[in-house]
This record gives structure tokens, sequence and C-alpha cells, in this order.
């Protein structure tokens, strides 16, 4: 399994109530199990080997990000799941949403593909593309915000 996957889905183990995951492929098993900090590290001994599967850490609070982090104004449209950000259908299509563009509510503004599936995110607001948050292809978080809409 690589690692890509492996990540995404400890991600997606984080950000869900699920508190144990085990998927088996052919080319081996992983079990991702989400437990508290605290009483993972008062339970386990000091001579105890490291676990061979990582486990999912909580996410950062809101409170750790950088002061100097600039307020955006505007809609933000966000990421509904964890996967990865394209602008277009296909590396040489045009792109869904540019900065300047006008765009209605319910049309499409980019794709997040997870588990190898392609889902279509729309816009849930109609105006005008300020700004794309994004790299194309980059890996996005749940509720990541993607576009500014004004």
């Amino acid at each position: 399994m690589d690692l890509r996957k492996l990540k995404t889905l400890i991600d997606l183990v984080s950000e869900s109530n699920i508190s144990e995951l085990e998927i088996t492929e052919a080319d081996g098993k992983v079990r991702i199990v989400k437990a508290d900090p605290a009483a993972a590290v008062a339970m386990q001994p000091a001579y105890a080997p490291a676990p061979a599967v990582p486990v999912a850490a909580p996410a950062q609070p809101a409170a750790a990000a950088p002061a100097a982090a600039p307020v955006e104004t505007g809609h933000v449209v966000k990421s509904p799941m964890v996967g990865t950000f394209y602008r277009a259908s296909s590396p040489n299509a045009k792109a869904f949403a540019d900065v300047g563009q006008q765009v209605k509510e319910g049309e499409p503004i980019c794709i997040i593909e997870a588990m190898k599936i392609m889902n279509e995110i729309e816009a849930d607001k109609s105006g005008t593309i300020t700004k794309i948050m994004c790299e194309n292809g980059q890996a996005v978080e749940f509720g990541q915000p993607l576009f500014i809409i004004e």
C-alpha cells in the first residue's frame, strides 16, 4: 500500500466517528486505531517496540495557526472530503473555474479525487471567483478552503 493511500486512510479515521479501521489487500494488511493520546502513553510500557502501523494524531487546534494569516473576505467554498484537488477533468482540459469568472450555484468548479473516485464539487453560491486557494494536484483536507466567491 502506498504512503499516499495510507495517509488518506489515517485522515479519514481521524476525522470520522470510527475508532478502528482494518484493510487487507494483496500486498499487506493495515490496521488503524484511533485512541486518546494521553491514554495510549499511559498504557504503553517504556520497553514496548514502536507500533508497525502509525496511529492518527488528533488535529491541531485552530488556535495554533499563525496570527499573521490574512483574513479572507467573501464566501469560502470548502472541501467536503479528503482527497486530491483538480481544477479540470483531465490534464489537457480547460479549468472548470478561473479567477474573475462568474459561477452559478450548482455549477461544477473543481474535482476532488478520493479513493480513485472523481467527485465534482459544485459552487454553493453564485458570484465571481476572486481567489483559488489550492494548487492543481494538491492534497486537500476536509473543510479546507478551495475558492473564494464574492
